[in-house]
């Protein structure tokens, strides 16, 4: 017997599975008020910035606001793209990819914690195409309460105002898993093998985090730590691990990424790359302040040879890695 709903019944989608990527974020334009905004909604996460907010906004709306923006976003336009800021678009590129490789069996999306297209918004577009089932993959390898914990934060509270929840499911962080390793050793291997000399040193810069959040528990920096082990192990060659984008006047994981460079050419390293194997694609932090400025300082201390090898990006091996993570966490969900 076929039923019939009734005339004013809301219409109600087929059923979908969804995966929605989902990286830090990125301002709309290389101006300072965009740059603005997106400081704001960014250092205003408490996951972020664990200062009590009292004492913490009067301080970011009087002074960082004022000053930081102009000088970020002159940074930010040294790579700026015509498809806008590299984060943006290599995400964009990397859920194209994956929606390529699954076809019509996975509605593939893409957001950012901070900035467009935002995370609630693209929950919304998906429940609103039948996607009942989501996965959630934040693109960090290694887990951190200020990077990973907040996407899910974020997804978490938008869930709490909606009347019917999709279920849920998050990657979880891959920092030690094969596959991932793999990928790096073949990245990396493929971009020493295209530089015309031979590195005396291979650092891995991964983003800072103030130490503080590894007394309190936060296992990033271990996460960081047994990556570089790893890679390490399979790239057959030592790996020196350091930490960038210093903020504030706290104390920051060590060692720093600028301090290291500029000490490693103090010390007669002459030939130097650099990988960010915390990063799943190339951002301001990668391009503008290690591939330019660490280039320009190694170069400045008596370094003579210097690269910076990508990210994983949408790149074969990053996009066979994400695709196999991610079939790996739909099991049960996809028939395959």
């Amino acid at each position: 017997m076929t039923i019939i709903p009734p005339a004013d019944h809301p219409p109600v989608m087929p059923p979908r599975i969804g995966v929605l990527l989902v990286n830090l974020g990125t301002p709309d334009a290389p101006t300072t008020e965009a740059v603005r905004r997106y400081l704001k909604q960014f250092l205003s996460d408490r996951r972020v910035v664990e200062i009590p907010p009292l004492l913490w906004q009067p301080i970011l709306r009087g002074v960082i606001l004022n000053t930081r923006p102009r000088k970020s976003a002159h940074a930010y336009a040294q790579v700026w793209t015509d498809q806008g800021s590299p984060l943006a678009a290599i995400t964009a590129r990397q859920a194209e990819a994956l929606r390529d490789r699954f076809g019509d069996s996975v509605m593939v999306r893409h957001a950012m914690r901070y900035g467009q297209p935002a995370i609630d918004g693209v929950i919304d577009d998906m429940l609103a195409a039948g996607c009942r089932r989501i996965l959630i993959a934040p693109l960090y390898p290694q887990y951190c309460g200020a990077t990973t914990a907040t996407v899910m934060d974020a997804a978490y509270a938008h869930l709490a105002t909606l009347r019917w929840q999709p279920a849920l499911r998050t990657l979880p962080p891959y920092h030690d898993d094969p596959l991932y390793i793999d990928a790096l050793k073949a990245s990396v291997d493929a971009g020493l093998a295209a530089l015309d000399f031979a590195p005396d040193v291979l650092l891995a810069s991964f983003h800072g985090m103030p130490e503080r959040t590894l007394m309190l528990g936060d296992p990033y920096h271990c996460q960081c730590v047994k990556t570089a082990r790893l890679m390490s192990e399979a790239l057959g060659r030592p790996v020196a691990v350091s930490f960038q984008s210093r903020f504030g006047r706290a104390k920051w994981l060590e060692p720093a990424t600028d301090d290291t460079i500029v000490r490693l050419a103090g010390e007669g390293v002459k030939r130097l790359a650099i990988i960010a194997p915390g990063f799943s694609a190339d951002c301001l932090e990668t391009l503008e302040e290690i591939a330019m400025q660490g280039r320009d300082a190694f170069v400045e201390g008596g370094g003579e040879h210097f690269a910076y090898l990508p990210c994983l990006n949408d790149g074969e091996q990053g996009m066979a890695m994400l695709e196999a993570l991610v079939r790996r966490e739909l099991s049960g969900w996809l028939i395959t």
